[in-house]
């Protein structure tokens, strides 16, 4: 499979590279700053691209069966929106290039119905977040609100806490709620997403994934 990720240098991205080189896919890695990404390997392309432009981005989606983009979260003060403007950009370059398959990060407090959730996530950390977050939030409900109006067949992951830590290899996930857990490593998003590429239950629509 050729997989193009976007924002192949941030937390998330870089494990979408390793884990997709190690299932043996061919990768294109889009990213503002190649430097930034240290992995070399024979089936890895490393493309100069900004993640805000749809021109930029377009040759790296020619040919590609599915885009990865790890880019979600950011400052809670970017004025650049990256993930609704970002977004914006991919599914425009993808139209263009003809790639139909996109999955997303998000994030588990886009979760509004608290469908799947526990008590104290739905009625008490979900809430406080918002609050505390709600630039970074309302960014992500935009970048959401962006590939409804495609007709590509994308998915949004919605994690809960992303952790710096080791994988385990395993992840709950659950279509239209969730996620069930209160944090999940970087690269266990990373290995749900990849998984999830086949998945036609997950066509246009959210997926909680925790541990």
């Amino acid at each position: 499979m050729r997989i193009t990720v976007v924002g192949a240098s941030g937390g998330v991205g870089r494990e979408i590279v390793n884990h997709a080189l190690a299932d043996g896919h061919d990768v294109t890695a889009a990213l503002r700053s190649p430097e930034k990404l240290t992995r070399r390997d024979p089936r890895l392309t490393v493309l100069r691209t900004d993640p805000l432009d749809a021109a930029s981005l377009e040759p790296a989606m020619r040919g590609a069966d599915a885009v990865l983009s790890g880019i979600g979260q950011a400052g809670r003060h970017d004025p650049l929106r990256p993930a609704s403007t970002s977004a914006r950009a991919v599914t425009e370059a993808m139209a263009a290039a003809g790639a139909r398959r996109l999955l997303v990060v998000s994030a588990g407090p886009l979760n509004r119905t608290g469908a799947g959730q526990p008590f104290l996530s739905r009625r008490v950390f979900s809430p406080l977040l918002w609050a505390v977050l709600k630039e970074v939030y309302t960014d992500l409900e935009r970048m959401e609100a962006v590939l409804c109006t495609t007709d590509l067949d994308w998915t949004s992951v919605r994690p809960p806490r992303l952790l710096d830590k080791p994988g385990t290899g395993h992840y709950r996930h659950a279509v239209e709620a969730g996620p069930a857990g209160s944090s999940i490593p970087r690269a266990d998003v990373a290995r749900a997403m990849l998984d999830l590429i086949p998945d036609p239950t997950t066509y246009r629509r959210a997926v909680g994934v925790s541990t």
